[in-house]
């Protein structure tokens, strides 16, 4: 009996120890700069915590936010630290939960917003808390469900919860035909009010596309002569398009900015609320989100995806600010 008690303890021990030197195909990044900085390695596979669980990633999705954090110049402001696994959404299968980690089990198909200071996207395993993750929708792919969680949270955030939008409303919605814009639009629809959209001349179909009521063409048309008194703005652009979308806002509307905080004293000369909104995961949200998917009441679109092993060349496309809908890494085949 003893002898089989300390075999049974010597196959644990060794079990245990071969999971904690598991590797990983992970990008890193050891320094903050351009995209050549992004390497591929082999890493550590992480061990969930009693909260978390962790997920074999099927695919990644890729945003503006990870070319800010790659470059350091926002790394105190998200709170990152080197080296660090870019990858702030993701699609996968739970291979294992912690201790205190009961919403999912092994084999359930989830897809997550990574909080940006933890990130980890970018790798064959993530970890995820209950909290950042929701069932992935039946209806998409893992691929199209890797592009939703960071830009349909961050316009749900911004119109919902922030700007409390509703019907018989107007928005206008800066960069309709990106991430945060493409689902902007499709929620604003939804909630019944009526979509003012800018973007170039070859997303105006797109916007259409999308529901928008009024498509701008910004390299032609200044949104201002278009869209008056508004109730909301969703701006996400900067610079001058910021500027020139206070005075667009109706007494009492509001400006809700992915980019800092509005003027306060643009805000006030014009009788305006303004608010600063920072993407927080939510898995109910999500959840809802994603039922709204297999409702078909909303759309994915996915306009390019790249291995993992491409991660740089992603994030240089990303970092143009012209991408339509959303580009994803695919780091493993989906599960049949």
């Amino acid at each position: 009996m003893k002898t089989k008690i300390a075999f049974v303890t010597t196959m644990l021990v060794a079990a245990a120890a071969l999971a904690h030197s598991a590797t990983m195909k992970a990008i890193v990044a050891h320094e903050y700069g351009g995209p050549e900085v992004l390497k591929y390695e082999d890493v550590p596979r992480p061990e969930p915590k009693d909260d978390e669980i962790l997920v074999r990633v099927i695919a990644a999705g890729v945003n503006p936010v990870d070319t800010m954090i790659r470059s350091g110049k926002y790394a105190k402001f998200f709170g990152t630290t080197l080296p660090l696994i870019p990858g702030y959404d993701i699609a996968g299968v739970v291979e294992r939960g912690g201790a205190k980690s009961d919403k999912f089990k092994k084999g359930d198909a989830v897809f997550a917003y990574l909080n940006l200071q933890k990130g980890g996207g970018y790798a064959e395993y993530a970890l995820v808390t209950q909290k950042e993750a929701a069932p992935k929708p039946k209806s998409a792919s893992f691929v199209e469900a890797a592009a939703v969680p960071v830009v349909a949270l961050t316009a749900w955030q911004a119109l919902v919860d922030t700007a409390k939008l509703g019907s018989g409303q107007t928005v206008l919605i800066h960069g309709g035909s990106g991430g945060v814009g493409s689902f902007a639009i499709q929620f604003a629809k939804l909630r019944g009010a009526k979509v003012f959209a800018t973007a170039s001349t070859r997303n105006q179909d797109f916007l259409k596309q999308l529901g928008a009521d009024v498509a701008i063409d910004y390299t032609k048309q200044k949104f201002e002569d278009i869209a008056k008194d508004v109730d909301v703005v969703l701006e996400s652009v900067g610079a001058d398009t910021l500027t020139r979308s206070y005075g667009v806002v109706r007494k009492g509307g509001i400006l809700v900015s992915l980019l800092g905080p509005p003027d306060q004293t643009e805000l006030a000369k014009h009788g305006i609320r303004g608010a600063a909104i920072g993407v927080e995961p939510d898995s109910a949200e999500l959840a809802e989100i994603g039922k709204l998917i297999d409702e078909k009441k909303i759309k994915v679109f996915v306009s390019q995806t790249f291995p993992l092993i491409d991660a740089a060349t992603a994030q240089e496309q990303a970092e143009t600010g012209h991408t339509r809908g959303k580009i994803v890494l695919k780091v493993a085949e989906e599960p049949k």
